[in-house]
């Protein structure tokens, strides 16, 4: 089933007409739940990947011996959307609630060192015939593989996230692994996807306010203020709670998608370079914890007008950061150079 954005409910390029010159387009992956195989790209879904390559590890220190299982926590997804999905809606039952408790548990691994290499999961993988944004891979690569660690325990802070992005070609993998590592235990259940079908679909977009000129940003902003000031004033209790907004209803798509602009909402815009070359790098992937958001709605697809918010809205299970969005940069200058990324 394919996935439409609705139009947005305003013309930014009429209303700022300089727009025109910075627009882009992204594509909005629409990850749903389903089947995946290792022929299509998916979130959560089997990789193709080489049955005599190492899977991808974390070897970095950090505390790996206590967490939930994966099995736990994909029961007890099932469990609570098979609940959800009852009419009317009532809540778990009392031998639901006992069961989602005992796979809520905590487990040990005895004898799990600080350093043992710990199964990355497989998050995603794009081939670029899916996916029309797909920034360009090295030497002909035409398939993107993300890696993450399971558990928030990485870089200066300790809570940091620790990813894995390959690139390679598709047509080379002949064997492929069928049955990839998994850890025992996992540090938070945000980190286990549920695997999802992709419904790709290109749509334009805009860069982020804080990074268009000065001038142009000041009156968008402007624009915005008005807009609140006018709905504050009304008095009739019908009328739309949510003003249209350049940033969540006119430039940057939410949920997972490929290309186009970053979203810098929870932080002040900073200098994504590359650590090789100093290139400014592009936007590689975005990784969202929901595909749109309880506001104007307005990015919601025409096809699921009208559905509950939980779970429609959170399909692949993924949270990223504290219930907001990662965003994946890779070098144009050279593919080849690590990826960086950031939270927001």
């Amino acid at each position: 089933m394919t996935r439409t954005t609705p139009p947005r409910p305003l013309d930014v390029e009429a209303l700022f007409p300089e727009l025109a010159a910075h627009r882009g387009t992204t594509t909005r992956l629409h990850p749903r739940p389903g089947r995946p195989g290792v022929s299509d790209s998916s979130v959560g879904g089997p990789m193709l990947w080489p049955a005599d390559e190492p899977w991808p590890v974390c070897t970095e220190a950090h505390e790996r011996g206590r967490g939930r299982r994966p099995g736990d926590i994909h029961r007890k997804r099932g469990v609570m959307a098979a609940a959800y999905a009852r009419e009317p809606y009532e809540g778990l039952t009392e031998e639901e609630r006992r069961l989602v408790g005992e796979l809520e548990r905590e487990h040990r691994v005895p004898g799990a060192g600080e350093n043992d290499p710990v199964p990355m999961i497989g998050l995603a993988q794009l081939y670029a015939k899916d996916v029309p944004d797909l920034p360009a891979g090295p030497d002909g690569a035409d398939l993107l593989q993300v890696f993450w660690c399971p558990f928030d325990a990485h870089g200066p802070t300790g809570y940091g996230m620790s990813l894995d992005v390959r690139r390679r070609r598709a047509a080379e993998v002949v064997d492929v692994l069928t049955s990839p590592p998994l850890p025992e235990v996992v540090g938070y259940e945000g980190y286990i996807p549920e695997p999802c079908v992709l419904h790709p679909e290109q749509v334009a977009t805009y860069p982020f306010a804080g990074l268009l000129p000065e001038e142009l940003c000041e009156r968008i902003h402007a624009w915005e203020e008005a807009l609140e000031e006018e709905a504050e004033e009304r008095e009739d209790d019908e009328e739309e709670d949510h003003p249209v907004g350049y940033q969540y209803d006119l430039s940057i798509p939410p949920g997972w998608r490929a290309g186009g602009y970053a979203s810098w909402h929870a932080t002040d815009p900073y200098a994504m370079d590359c650590a090789n070359c100093a290139t400014p790098m592009d936007l590689l992937l975005t990784v969202d914890s929901s595909e749109w958001d309880g506001g104007s709605g307005s990015w919601t697809p025409l096809e699921e007008r009208g559905l509950r918010p939980h779970p429609a809205a959170l399909p692949t299970a993924v949270v990223a950061g504290n219930h907001g969005e990662l965003n994946v940069f890779t070098c144009p200058t050279d593919p080849g150079h690590p990826a960086r990324w950031s939270v927001q």
